[in-house]
């Protein structure tokens, strides 16, 4: 089986508190913490078991993960796991980045994004150079609102050119032309984050060859469909997985989006479709 997993657990906490997140933080308490180290490891250790099949992972924490222990340590073991084809996960880049020195620089990959006035800019920009001289592939990205376009202008001039920069659109947002012509400029796949895109009937990978996976194994298509195709754990997901059609109206978010077959972002992303890194050639 070749499988890609959304992995979400009971984490919470971040150490930003950006005005524009969609998730409702909490300040994790140390029980709490505890749980959600004991699902990762529970879900990192079925991971590396499952030789008999080809696996990606990213992780979708609701909070920050990289300051925690746990998420790196699963981070770098899987990605020596030569069943898993990408191990990737969303990060603010708070954490220290020395940690990815064990990890396997063609398995591992981040998914990183910029948050003005949560993090120095000469901060932020380091870490990127940090990554870079480690050969860890990466992409970075802002949340498209006004005030980020100064910065966001000045953060790609100051990339690589082959580091992708891509810009979500604000949650509740709507862009004039003018506004998603600014945006378009620094990221050209902009487009496709400026619209909710119609999924409503559509045909869409999650629940194939793509799943969303909570810290006690429960298995959902994706995590914006509640309904339960069984559990990861006692494998009765496993018989649920086929095609099937997106029961949504609309579809918002990156990591749900791209995966309708309607759309063509398997070949603009192929390669790099976890760490949001597009193929070459695909940018323009």
């Amino acid at each position: 089986m070749d499988l890609t997993i959304l992995y979400r657990g009971p984490l919470a906490s971040c150490d930003y508190d950006c005005p524009y997140c969609p998730f409702a933080k909490r300040r994790d308490s140390p029980g709490q913490l505890r749980a959600d180290r004991a699902a990762l490891e529970r879900f990192a250790g079925w991971a590396g078991r499952q030789t008999d099949d080809r696996l990606s992972v990213l992780f979708t924490p609701w909070g920050e993960g990289l300051v925690r222990s746990w998420y790196r340590r699963a981070l770098v073991e899987l990605s020596h796991q030569h069943h898993i084809d990408r191990v990737a996960i969303q990060t603010n880049l708070s954490c220290r980045t020395d940690w990815l020195a064990e990890a396997d620089p063609d398995t591992v990959a981040l998914w990183c994004t910029y948050h003005p006035g949560q993090t120095p800019y000469d901060r932020f920009l380091a870490k990127t150079r940090q990554l870079a001289e480690r050969g860890v592939r990466f992409s970075v990205g802002v949340v498209g609102m006004a005030e980020h376009l100064d910065d966001a202008r000045r953060l790609r001039a100051a990339l690589p050119g082959e580091v992708y920069l891509w810009v979500n659109a604000a949650e509740g947002h709507t862009y004039t032309d003018a506004e998603a012509e600014q945006w378009t400029a620094l990221d050209p796949l902009f487009p496709y984050s400026r619209h909710p895109h119609r999924s409503a009937g559509l045909p869409c990978r999650t629940g194939e060859s793509v799943v969303s996976v909570d810290g006690d194994g429960t298995v959902r298509r994706c995590h914006f469909v509640r309904s339960e195709l069984g559990n990861l754990y006692d494998g009765s997901y496993r018989r649920a997985l086929e095609p099937r059609a997106c029961p949504l109206a609309v579809c918002d978010c990156h990591i749900g989006y791209v995966h309708l077959e309607t759309l063509p972002l398997y070949d603009v992303f192929a390669g790099g479709v976890l760490e949001r890194i597009p193929a070459a050639g695909a940018r323009a």
